[in-house]
């Protein structure tokens, strides 16, 4: 069993306490978005975990409303970008200006850009150039954004959710495997059933629109984020990380459908992803320790994005997911 500095009664106190704000937060997050309890707790286990993520759903899917959402409900500072191929680095990072003072004396003065933030919602990042997607992608991963040789540190916390639309693909730039990766999870948001959609109706169509109550400070936040890392996890849990990672890679995989039909597989990065996100979720969910059936429940949304199939497994109509379901199968 992986050791902790506090184990016992006081930690199990503040996971119980801790456990009682996400579901405060979940329900309040579910007045106003419904029938998507399982995005909205993949988006918490993000958060919870000190993650970016990438929302991929057809327009229409309260994409934008979660985020909105979720800013009130932690109380966090909240900005959004449309992504459309002129939006340049300045426009994301900040500039300097030239000013002149009264007395005619000039100098530079830094106009700080919408990044600084504590919840940025990059809107359909990859409508943007490659430009300036790696400036967008270097501030999630450093946390500060150098302009004209200055370093300028993000507010913490800092919180980057994109979206994609999978649908319209022309005049967009897709994200490099390389980039990709620095997002924690991707998570595909599903058409709601028809009982949500009902509800969604009548809810957002009368005089009245539901506004969440706050329920958590960004110092909170970073408290939960922190306890996250405290969580104990059994060996059992960390050898089912590895397996299932490492089993991924065509290089060493034991699955001979691996190594016939994946391109590449995931990266470490993938392995510490679903460490944090089977601690977060346990939390989430009440228990003191993550199980191997967090490791399964959260494998899709860690690992699609970071592993691909070759070209003969798309002609076969092999797709990423039937990949990673495999490697979950083998965990049972």
């Amino acid at each position: 069993m992986q050791q902790v500095s506090d184990t016992g009664e006081d930690l199990a106190r503040e996971v119980d306490a801790a456990g009682e704000k996400t579901r405060l937060i979940r329900d309040a997050v579910s007045q106003v978005i419904f029938g998507q309890d399982e995005v909205i707790e993949e988006t918490l286990i993000t958060l919870m975990s000190g993650g970016h993520l990438l929302l991929v759903g057809v327009p229409g899917l309260a994409k934008t409303k979660l985020v909105e959402t979720l800013s009130s409900v932690l109380s966090l500072d909240s900005r959004r970008v449309q992504f459309t191929p002129d939006v340049m680095p300045a426009d994301i990072l900040g500039s300097e200006v030239l000013e002149e003072s009264e007395s005619g004396r000039r100098s530079f003065r830094f106009i700080r850009g919408p990044v600084f933030c504590q919840l940025l919602m990059a809107d359909e990042i990859n409508r943007a150039s490659p430009r300036t997607q790696s400036a967008l992608l270097q501030s999630m991963q450093e946390y500060h954004v150098s302009v004209a040789g200055e370093r300028h540190q993000l507010p913490k916390p800092f919180h980057v959710l994109a979206t994609q639309n999978p649908l319209e693909q022309e005049g967009t730039y897709p994200l490099p495997e390389a980039q990709l990766d620095r997002f924690f999870m991707q998570v595909n948001i599903p058409y709601p059933d028809m009982a949500a959609e009902r509800r969604m109706l009548l809810a957002t169509t009368g005089l009245e629109d539901t506004a969440p109550s706050a329920v958590l400070n960004p110092d909170e936040l970073m408290g939960i984020q922190r306890l996250v890392r405290r969580m104990p996890v059994g060996e059992s849990v960390v050898t089912a990380i590895l397996d299932l990672v490492r089993n991924g890679r065509p290089e060493n995989s034991e699955l001979e459908s691996v190594r016939r039909n994946v391109a590449w597989g995931p990266g470490p990065r993938a392995s510490q992803a679903l460490m944090m996100a089977v601690r977060a979720r346990a939390l989430i969910r009440g228990d003191f320790a993550p199980s191997i059936d967090d490791v399964a429940a959260l494998a899709p949304p860690v690992l699609r994005h970071r592993m691909a199939v070759n070209f003969a497994a798309r002609a076969d109509g092999i797709a990423v997911e039937d990949i990673i379901k495999q490697l979950v199968e083998r965990l049972s």
